[in-house]
């Protein structure tokens, strides 16, 4: 049996997987704005695809509420709604503070994890690398639901990330004084899993998701 090549094995992401991640990275970096009507055509052009890759793309963000589809016009860049806001903060409180309850009793193995995204976060702010701070900041969140060891939750809050990016959190994370105030927020929910109590933990993880709504809502 004839064995592939190195470089037939070196594949790199498909035609649709490249659609999907350059358009999902337009419209949560707001390249593609909120109630922008945009044709596979120009999708195609400007990942370098062709349609049929698109048409795929598209289907998965219509999935995950990003686009709403309309045949042979195009897809249309979904607006972010004050009600959303609401419903995304709601939800990402509700998934964190589940996980931050679970891990309790394993925070000892979860210290020293967090304990190097905080200094990842500290060093990006030292060296004005706000795309490595925002993705130190969500790194040491993703660690706190993933440790709580269920895949689904930890699948719905990476996408309460994406949706809350496209709300405007890139605009906060450029606000004056954000910085300042996350890294003393992660050094608190840090500091409170030395404690034998853990409602001091549970306290600061639901301030701070509550201060990032607070931002959010100022923007809009």
């Amino acid at each position: 049996m004839t064995r592939p090549s190195a470089s037939a094995r070196a594949v790199g992401p498909s035609c649709a997987e490249r659609a999907y991640q350059h358009l999902k990275q337009a419209i949560l970096e707001q390249v593609y704005p909120g109630g922008l009507l945009i044709s596979e055509g120009e999708i195609a052009e400007a990942a370098g695809v062709s349609r049929t890759p698109v048409r795929e793309a598209l289907l998965r963000l219509e999935a995950e509420g990003l686009v709403a589809l309309y045949p042979k016009r195009g897809a249309l860049i979904r607006p972010v709604s004050a009600r959303e806001i609401v419903d995304v903060i709601e939800a990402r409180r509700l998934v964190e503070l589940y996980a931050a309850e679970r891990i309790w009793p394993r925070r000892a193995e979860l210290k020293a994890d967090l304990a190097r995204w905080l200094a990842e976060m500290r060093r990006a702010h030292a060296d004005g690398d706000v795309t490595a701070l925002m993705a130190a900041d969500r790194a040491f969140h993703a660690t706190v639901v993933e440790a709580a060891g269920n895949e689904i939750l930890a699948e719905l809050y990476h996408r309460l990330r994406d949706r809350q990016l496209r709300m405007g959190e890139a605009s906060f994370r450029l606000s004056p004084g954000w910085a300042e105030v996350a890294l003393t927020e992660h050094a608190g929910q840090l500091a409170a899993l030395d404690g034998d109590d853990p409602q001091p933990w549970l306290d600061a993880v639901g301030a701070h998701i509550d201060n990032a709504a607070t931002a959010l809502r100022t923007l809009r």
